[in-house]
């Protein structure tokens, strides 16, 4: 145990919250404050991202991480008809997508944005505590896609209408317990037996694919997974005493398992849903940040406005009185805190990477910005919380973001080899 780390670590845990309720204007700020610190702190307890479920599997032929995300999808769905089953759906702000064109490029974009890049919208604001040069150049490059993204989001039609949907959201998607209205539980209960299976499938090929890696002798494994597996064996050994060395360590200073993280961020997200009427969202921001340096430069806020069709106020409110914004800043900071008491910080702007990576960071970055744009979500806003929000998009988006984080990474074995 590092113990300079982790005395470092609670006290920037204690000066955000601290800092965060004195200067915040609303409590609302200060609640996406407590739930980005939450997020940034399981996410990285758990070594948990999206665009590792791919890369994993692709690189190590390891297909842990999917199958947790799997998990972590179906037990949200859960929490979050809990929470829908007895009242008005369209009283909350349910992410139910449109399915068309749109959500078909922009999945395979992100897709191999994600692989070329090594982490997604929500992974840049984990990495920024390990890998600056690489997360801030993909930041940078993100922002620029979402901004320049904006208004085509605003006006194409294969990106704002829906191709099918359901009676609950006619024109905007399909809600998967309409079409189960007749049901029990107003059709929640077979939508979530119907999620279950999505997720089955998805678990049962990928256990195949790994399990045909480890014949052909082409896998890997993760060197963080196998870790984190002897430390679970380790821990079983170990007799459970409160306040010991020992569960410091297992709770607090070492990584958790990461269906742990799953089932943490699963009640992150039904906390958020409760509390705000929302699920997790994460892109929309980049693009604001990138506008406001675009500002900068001497161009009007009305100016971006026009351009972007977005409001003017979008641009011109601070960033700490913009929720997301909040929650995205203490998704970084909940990362920090989490490696500082785990004792692996390491911080530098050394550059390990060469002229060649940098690029395929910002093509990344472009690929994701601009994917978000056409598929209305990164891998929180079209696929974590629309699977939750039993929005069959999610499902689909799932697919061609495989496919792109496929394409993705022959991409990047045939540039770095």
């Amino acid at each position: 145990m590092n113990k300079k780390q982790a005395i470092l670590g609670s006290a920037i845990a204690i000066l955000s919250i601290l800092l965060g309720a004195l200067f915040l204007e609303t409590s609302s700020l200060f609640l996406r404050l407590l739930l980005g610190l939450a997020l940034g702190f399981a996410l990285a307890k758990g070594s948990i991202g999206f665009a590792g479920s791919i890369n994993r599997a692709y690189r190590r032929g390891s297909t842990q991480l999917l199958q947790t995300l799997m998990f972590m999808f179906v037990i949200t769905a859960i929490i979050n008809a809990g929470l829908l089953v007895n009242t008005d759906s369209t009283s909350y702000n349910l992410w139910v997508n449109p399915i068309n064109l749109g959500l078909i490029i922009g999945g395979v974009m992100f897709g191999a944005g994600m692989s070329l890049s090594s982490c997604c919208a929500t992974g840049m604001m984990v990495e920024m505590v390990s890998d600056v040069p690489r997360a801030l150049t993909t930041l940078v490059f993100f922002g620029a896609g979402v901004f320049f993204g904006f208004p085509l989001q605003a006006t194409q039609s294969w990106v704002t209408q829906s191709v099918i949907s359901t009676s609950s959201y006619a024109g905007q998607g399909v809600y998967l317990p309409d079409l189960f209205s007749w049901g029990p539980l107003n059709g929640y209960f077979i939508a979530i037996l119907v999620t279950i299976a999505f997720a089955l499938i998805v678990v049962v090929l990928a256990k195949k694919y790994e399990n045909y890696r480890q014949k052909s002798g082409s896998y890997l494994g993760v060197d963080g997974e196998i870790a984190r597996q002897n430390q679970l064996l380790h821990n079983s050994t170990q007799q459970f005493t409160f306040f010991s060395t020992h569960t410091y360590k297992r709770w607090i200073g070492n990584m958790w398992e990461m269906r742990t993280s799953a089932l943490v961020i699963a009640i992150i997200f039904g906390v958020m849903m409760a509390s705000t009427g929302s699920g997790w969202g994460a892109s929309t921001p980049f693009g604001i940040w990138f506008g406001k340096l675009v500002m900068l430069l001497g161009i009007s806020a009305n100016d971006i406005a026009n351009f972007t069709l977005r409001p003017e106020v979008m641009f011109t409110t601070g960033f700490f009185d913009h929720a997301i914004s909040v929650q995205n800043f203490a998704i970084m900071l909940g990362t920090l805190i989490a490696v500082l008491l785990m004792g692996k910080f390491s911080f530098s702007f050394k550059i390990n990477h060469s002229a060649k990576q940098f690029a395929l960071f910002a093509l990344g970055g472009l690929l994701m910005g601009f994917g978000t744009r056409f598929a209305n979500g990164c891998n929180v806003g079209a696929l974590f919380t629309p699977i939750a929000n039993f929005s069959l998009s999610g499902w689909i988006y799932l697919i061609f973001l495989l496919l792109g984080g496929i394409l993705g990474n022959k991409l990047q074995h045939a540039v770095i080899k």
